[in-house]
């Protein structure tokens, strides 16, 4: 997004969007995550989760309204603005689809949680209202991996949320991370998360690769030598097995984020065979040029 002198003003700490949302008005309608326990996480922990006022929110909009009129997309951050109250958040889209005539999607990060509290009626308004898609973090697919890293809900449970999101008609994004079963856990990491990724069938599938955090719990894992990372020639071992395996409907695939050592993509299951065999050519290669660990991000 572009940078203002009014940054300060509206912002509080770091804001973080999904790569998909990157010419987008970010708008913190939530400060923090509620869930923030997540091992591999950093994202939010200077913040204290709170949820901000109608009132905080339209200032907000008003001040970088003359800016930003003509935008089509607008992002609720930060990491689960749809733990706010269903009649709070469509009075938000409301007020924003009214605000800006060229909108044309609003999107939203959820925790598990969030999804399973709200009933399939209450997503559906939801959509009438203009949420046009969820992004959820599956991180794994695996129970094991899922509790070690403290995510707070097991595979079933997101699949049950992503089966509701589907039901309203709202577009779906999951993202998984790559290598975060360390390299004992790489073979499970990938395979079960294929399996809950086909269950989910989602729109679109993100594929980030774990990057260490300072200060994390899974630092400290790395760290004592409890947790053993994966090179980058593992990672591309894992997302072949992960590829491989999924079985969707229709979703695009995209591991192009600042993390990910070499971009792939495609949609699947169309392009699985030509990104198997991208996935072959390196494996196979003698050498090849990843991205340096400097120029990786979150």
């Amino acid at each position: 997004m572009k940078f203002y002198n009014f940054i300060d003003t509206i912002y509080e700490g770091s804001i973080f969007r999904p790569p998909s949302e990157a010419y987008s008005l970010i708008l913190q309608v939530t400060i923090g995550c509620s869930h923030n326990k997540c091992t591999f996480c950093g994202t939010y922990r200077e913040k204290t989760f709170r949820i901000k006022s109608f009132e905080e929110i339209r200032s907000d909009v008003e001040t970088v309204y003359p800016y930003y009129k003509n935008i089509e997309r607008i992002f609720l951050a930060d990491g689960n603005a749809l733990i706010l109250p269903t009649d709070d958040l469509i009075k938000i889209l409301k007020f924003l689809y009214a605000k800006f005539h060229n909108l044309t999607r609003i999107g939203v990060y959820a925790c598990p949680g969030d999804l399973l509290k709200k009933s399939e009626d209450e997503l559906k308004k939801l959509k009438v209202a203009g949420l046009g898609i969820i992004y959820i973090g599956l991180e794994s697919g695996s129970d094991k991996i899922l509790k070690r890293i403290k995510k707070g809900a097991l595979s079933k449970h997101m699949i049950q949320g992503a089966k509701k999101v589907k039901a309203a008609g709202i577009k779906l994004s999951v993202i998984m991370i790559l290598g975060l079963g360390g390299k004992a856990g790489s073979e499970e990491h990938a395979v079960e998360s294929a399996r809950v990724l086909s269950a989910m069938d989602p729109d679109y599938i993100g594929a980030l690769t774990l990057m260490v955090v300072k200060g994390t719990e899974i630092y400290n894992e790395v760290s004592s030598g409890n947790l053993e990372i994966l090179e980058p020639r593992d990672v591309f071992l894992e997302l072949h097995t992960l590829i491989r395996n999924i079985d969707v409907t229709n979703a695009t695939f995209r591991a192009n984020h600042a993390s990910n050592y070499i971009p792939v993509g495609g949609t699947l299951p169309e392009d699985k065979p030509k990104i198997i065999k991208k996935l072959d050519k390196i494996l196979a290669a003698d050498e090849i040029s990843f991205k340096p660990e400097y120029l990786r991000a979150l």
